[in-house]
Formats: C-alpha cells, structure tokens, sequence
C-alpha cells in the first residue's frame, strides 16, 4: 500500500502537514496538544501547520467553551476541492504561457533523457494525430501507453501498430492494424517509435542498464526515416513468413550473393539472419490483427 504521507507531499503537503492530517484521520477531534502527541511532530510546530492545513481546507475548527480542537475534511471532499483548484490553476496558466510562447521550427531536434519523459512525450505525440498514427514498439511500452492508443482510436484514428516483439500473445496495449514481427535484435533494449500523421517522429531507447534516450523531431528525413522504417519491417516480415522457403529458390546466385554479404557481422547472411528472428519467439503469422473485427 502506497504511504499516504508520501502521496500528500507529491501533492504539494509538506512532511509536517501530511503527518498531521494522516494523525487526525485515525483521532479526532484532537487538540493541538494531543495532535502534537499523535504525530509526533513538536508541540512548538503544530499550531503553525494546523493553521496552513485550515487554508488548505484539510481541516476544520471546533471552538468549544474552554478549548479548541480540529477534525479532518473528508478525504474525497478535500480532493474533489484541490482537483477543483489545480484544473482552474492549469487552464489559466496554459492560456497565459501559450500567449507568450513561439511555435518550435519545423526542423527542431529534440533530445530528452529519462523513461518517464519518453512516455510523457509519447503521449504528447499519440494525441496529436487526426488522421493516422504509426507505431513500434514493446509490450512494457504498449500497455504503459494503452490508455493513450485507446482514447486516439475512438476519435477515428488509424493506427498502425508494430509489435517488435512479436509476442505469441496479445499483450493488451496494442491497438489497430497490429503486425507482429520481430524483425531486428536490439540488444538488450527496446526501442519505442511514435509517427503521428507522417508530420512529426519520436525514437527513444530503452536500454536494459543504462540511461533512456529519446529524439523528437519534425524534421522530414527523419519522419521519412521512421515512418518506412516501419513499413518496410512490416512488409518484410509479411513476406518472409508467406514466402517461406520458396524466397530462397525464386533467388539467383548474384541475389543470394547480395544478401550474404549485408547480412549482420557474424551472421550466415541476411536471409538466415531475418528467419531466425521472426521464428525466435515461436509466433508464425505476420497477418494484421484489428481490433475493429472484435
């Protein structure tokens, strides 16, 4: 169970406030006195976090003939009010901060480090696509994103999904034409890519022991770069696994000769190369999943 000390100083509780509304919570009506012994904070603090929890709304008053002593709003009743107060302080403050903004360049190059900015411009880029949307990526990345693809998809937008993963079982974050091919090896790391309209790209990596990376950009070689990077896996996979071992009879020798020698250093060529990754997770169908035919 989350400590709900910890979650009130995320929402802005310093450690004292937090401390004393968990207190009165579990005992009240208290008085300062007793509230400083319930929660350990010093009886020469307490007055003075009571009176700040009183303009947070958290608490409230009760003078009586010879004393004063304090009750807790309600939890829901407290949140429902700040939930109130954040919404209000956002909408002025986008207003504020968009008339004093400038657009970025269309050739802007971003680069952002940490897994929790990858996601939080993944997210940024998901909801901004009208008409399509394409993506590759992991199932750690998919259903962390579920919700996002969702929400685009009910505003009639296609997405095209890559799984390079290929995973054997849906994972349930994938969303709209889904093709599902491991078709490169990453190397301990997982790569998430967002192509929102064919007009912006997102490319980060998720190594397994190191820093996250991610490029954002609207620079079109590289919104090309992703965008047929992703149909291009796709269609190969489509083929090589409709094809089969009739590939490699329909080859000529100067064509198998061409394979061999782009094939990955240490590899028996790229055709073998390319086999083994989309047998290696044991998935045997490369035809599109639609979430539309459920």
């Amino acid at each position: 169970m989350s400590d709900p000390v910890v979650l009130l100083q995320e929402l802005g509780f310093g450690e004292y406030e937090a401390r004393a509304y968990q207190s009165l919570l579990q005992h009240h009506p208290v008085s300062g006195y007793e509230l400083a012994k319930t929660s350990k904070i010093p009886r020469a603090n307490i007055y003075l976090v009571l009176q700040k929890l009183e303009e947070r709304g958290a608490v409230v008053r009760v003078e009586g003939e010879d004393s004063t002593h304090y009750v807790p709003v309600a939890p829901e009743e407290l949140l429902d009010a700040m939930t109130h107060r954040f919404d209000r302080t956002v909408g002025t403050a986008k207003q504020a901060l968009l008339a004093l903004s400038r657009p970025a360049p269309n050739g802007y190059v971003w680069q952002v480090r940490g897994y929790d900015n990858l996601l939080a411009h993944g997210r940024t880029m998901i909801h901004s696509a009208t008409r399509e949307l394409m993506v590759a990526l992991w199932p750690d990345e998919a259903r962390a994103l579920a919700n996002d693809f969702a929400e685009v998809e009910e505003r009639s937008v296609e997405i095209t999904t890559l799984c390079l993963a290929s995973c054997a079982q849906e994972c349930g974050g994938c969303r709209g034409r889904i093709f599902r091919n491991k078709v490169l090896d990453t190397e301990d790391a997982r790569w998430l890519m967002v192509v929102p309209d064919d007009e912006s790209v997102l490319v980060g990596e998720i190594p397994a022991n190191g820093e996250v990376s991610t490029v954002r950009s609207r620079q079109k070689l590289l919104v090309d770069m992703t965008t047929w990077f992703i149909r291009h896996s796709i269609a190969l996979g489509v083929m090589l696994q409709e094809l089969g071992e009739q590939v490699e009879a329909r080859l000529t020798p100067r064509a198998r000769a061409m394979l061999a020698a782009v094939g990955p250093q240490g590899s028996r060529g790229w055709l073998p190369y390319m086999r083994e990754l989309l047998a290696s997770t044991g998935h045997t169908g490369s035809v599109p999943e639609s979430r539309e035919a459920e």
